[in-house]
């Protein structure tokens, strides 16, 4: 690590202590160019596991953006005025701090990435490796988003509260926006705090103005809508990145309500993901755990200490590498939480037949236009891969599913029930969508049998699921499900060549940037060897996992058509 890096996270180590925080049985150092800075354990680790502690006072957070004495007042009218939410004054923060010639923030500021690996990043090259998958597309829109909003309202804003620092000259540039954008999303975490903290100067005055209410958790998530799945953007995954960067975080305050805000945490944020995590946070409401009232304490999750010099990892989550990758710039290989998404494109719907009555129907139904598909659902199907490590359990599914084939007993109930591993919401999308124009007058006239002359009740949405099934069964949808599927795979592959291509360039890649790492003895073998950047390799591995599983789950919808339509279904 060259001697300004070393100077830099000695003078963060400083600001950190100088502000609180406590190193009780790790520190921060350089792991290698892939991972950057990491934490590792030191001697002597604690006997409560207790490693690091950070007050809460040293979050980012939209409190600590709105109480800023500089650009606070400011802040707070545009808040109140609707012009901007929480997360987008956390990024107004990073930029003005980032720009500011003495800013306080500037130590831990230095030690943050400036270039990062996630597809908004990619050079056009790179971002051709990804042709043919979900990302692309969204990478795309994600980019002309960004533009729009950085023209449109970040360039003035920022040179706004940079003048209430005295600073006319500093020119901001789009870098610096999606540089904090991206900070943002890779370092947030969904901080569970005591409500007295958030809202410390509330009694009965539910008219104070605050960034963040008590539904926050739920405010802070984007939910999917009915866009197909070309034409999302960025948000389709952030809704995943607001989760917890750990399994299981509860305040340690059980007194109090908890109420759940995004933020960055200097030091802790500092921690890698790793599927086998050797450390949790957990917030620590009133020092009974730390002796430092609210303060966030990282924890060792081991039995018994932990050796000196290790990496102190934690989970960011059961996530996919569609998911790893956009929003923190990096993939598993043989990632076992990979997961598959499959969507009807919602303006086909207008093209097929009865499609206003189609339309109702699954509006009535709640069926669900598109579906993830998580690997280890393929350990519950025909062919079971015992490749995750992560069991489903379709069992409550499949018994609802079962309770539903009882209209008249015309139908019985498929004997590939159990084995079933598409999502029965999804499933209702597609027998709807699919119903030929017979089966269409069977279901309306059921529907009208029920309802009576004179409207006296409507259907349940149980009972329009019956009466979908009993007019046509599963192998219309099921054959609807295979086209997806084929399309899907088609499109991967017109785009990019095999899963057998793709792992034939992994296998013979060196990556770019760890080229160091070989012996003078290994150099010859660099020459038969694909140099790539890691970009590169990241794209690859993705889409090669995506090949994979489209190929499992086609396998598994031909074989459910084929036993349903044996079956008559």
């Amino acid at each position: 690590m060259a001697c300004t890096e070393e100077a830099k996270l000695e003078h963060f180590l400083q600001w950190l202590q100088v502000n609180g925080a406590q190193f009780r049985g790790c520190n921060i150092k350089y792991c290698d160019s892939t991972k950057g800075f990491g934490i590792y354990s030191t001697n002597g680790s604690p006997e409560d596991g207790v490693l690091l502690v950070v007050p809460l006072d040293l979050a980012i957070t939209p409190m600590r953006v709105l109480q800023d004495p500089l650009i606070g007042a400011e802040c707070r009218a545009m808040f109140e005025e609707g012009e901007v939410d929480d997360r987008f004054l956390m990024i107004l923060f990073l930029i003005v701090e980032r720009l500011r010639k003495n800013s306080s923030w500037k130590p831990y500021l230095d030690m943050l990435p400036t270039t990062f690996g996630n597809p908004v990043w990619f050079t056009d090259d790179e971002l051709l490796e990804l042709r043919g998958t979900t990302l692309y597309r969204a990478t795309e829109l994600r980019k002309k988003d960004l533009m729009s909003v950085y023209e449109d309202k970040v360039k003035e804003l920022v040179k706004k509260l940079l003048v209430l620092d005295g600073d006319s000259e500093s020119e901001v540039c789009f870098e610096d926006f999606l540089w904090a954008n991206s900070i943002f999303w890779s370092r947030a975490l969904n901080l569970p705090l005591p409500h007295s903290y958030v809202f410390p100067q509330i009694q009965d005055d539910v008219g104070t103005t605050c960034p963040v209410d008590k539904n926050s958790e739920g405010s802070t998530s984007h939910s999917y809508s009915e866009e197909p799945i070309n034409e999302i953007d960025g948000k389709r995954f952030e809704a995943h990145g607001n989760d917890s960067k750990v399994n299981g975080v509860t305040s340690t305050s059980k007194q109090e309500e908890t109420v759940w805000v995004e933020g960055l945490l200097p030091g802790i944020d500092f921690c890698n993901h790793d599927l086998k995590a050797v450390a949790t946070w957990e917030v620590d409401g009133t020092g009974s755990i730390t002796q430092i009232p609210l303060s966030m304490y990282l924890i060792s999750a081991l039995q018994s200490p932990l050796p000196v010099d290790k990496e102190v990892s934690i989970s960011y989550g059961n996530k996919g590498n569609e998911e790893l990758l956009y929003l923190y710039g990096f993939v598993v290989d043989n990632n076992p939480d990979d997961y598959l998404m499959i969507h009807y494109p919602g303006e086909a719907i207008q093209n097929i037949s009865f499609s206003d009555f189609k339309g109702q129907l699954l509006v009535a139904q709640k069926a669900a236009m598109r579906c993830l598909l998580p690997k280890n659902l393929l350990d519950h199907g025909f062919f079971p891969t015992g490749s995750s490590n992560c069991k489903a359990n379709n069992t409550s599914e499949a018994d609802d599913r079962i309770c539903n084939f009882s209209w008249s007993g015309h139908r019985k109930t498929p004997s590939y029930l159990s084995k079933l591993v598409f999502p029965e919401d999804f499933m209702t999308a597609l027998r709807t969508i699919a119903m030929k124009d017979e089966e269409v007058s069977k279901v309306s006239a059921m529907l009208e049998e029920l309802v009576g002359s004179e409207g006296e009740r409507q259907p349940s949405e149980t009972e329009i699921r019956t009466a979908v099934w009993e007019a046509c069964g599963d192998s219309g949808a099921l054959q609807l499900l295979v086209d997806l599927l084929q399309k899907k795979m088609m499109d991967l592959e017109d785009s990019s060549g095999t899963e057998d291509s793709d792992s034939e360039l992994l296998e013979n890649a060196c990556i770019i940037g760890n080229a160091e790492q070989h012996t003078s003895k290994e150099a010859n073998n660099l020459v038969q060897q694909k140099l790539m950047s890691r970009n590169r390799w990241c794209s690859i591995v993705y889409r090669r996992g995506q090949k994979e599983l489209t190929r499992l789950f086609l396998k598994e919808a031909e074989h459910a058509l084929q036993l349903s339509l044996s079956e008559g279904n």
